[in-house]
């Protein structure tokens, strides 16, 4: 089902271009005067293995880390007292869980969401809300590929039962779709 077929009376359905910082602060703009109970960034691309290490972590950078941090940025003072914003990391971003190596790029840039939201946690000591870096699991999507081992059903629900547990507990938290602490 399309997202614009859900839109009516509760649902706004709104673009943005994660890399385009005049995007973002538009949207930001056309959403002034509203306040949420959850506001979620999910910014995340894979790298084009044909280009070089290097430019393979600036492309995946730009959009997982510095794309969703502005977001998070820039839609915070949206958020409700009591409720979450949360952006979607991945348990590819622990840094003490990686044991196998692989998925450098995207693995880096995840971590460094996740360094970059604890920074933000730690210059708000006082937030009204929660803070959650997410991590949906291996999902069947375009990125996850069809060997993944969950449904966008399974892990979408786990995640929307997560972030309404959070509700009303201030703090930064790194968990899985399930609820799970994962290690930063």
């Amino acid at each position: 089902m399309r997202l614009h077929s859900l839109a009516g009376p509760n649902l706004m359905v709104g673009h943005v271009d994660i890399d385009d910082a005049s995007s973002i602060h538009a949207l930001r703009e056309e959403l002034a005067g509203f306040r949420f109970d959850v506001v979620f960034v999910n910014a995340g691309v894979l790298s084009d293995p044909a280009l070089s290490f290097a430019d393979q972590v600036m492309q995946v950078m730009r959009t997982n880390v510095a794309g969703a941090m502005l977001a998070t940025e820039a839609f915070e003072p949206l958020v409700a007292d009591g409720g979450v914003l949360a952006v979607m990391s991945s348990g590819l971003g622990s840094v003490s869980g990686n044991t196998t190596g692989g998925w450098e790029p995207y693995r880096s840039s995840k971590a460094a969401l996740n360094q970059s939201l604890r920074s933000f946690a730690a210059a708000r000591p006082a937030m009204p809300y929660a803070l959650a870096a997410i991590a949906p699991g291996w999902v069947r999507t375009e990125m996850g590929g069809p060997d993944a081992a969950l449904d966008v059903a399974t892990s979408t629900s786990g995640m929307v039962r997560v972030l309404e547990g959070l509700f009303g507990k201030p703090g930064l938290v790194f968990v899985d779709y399930k609820g799970n602490e994962l290690p930063w």
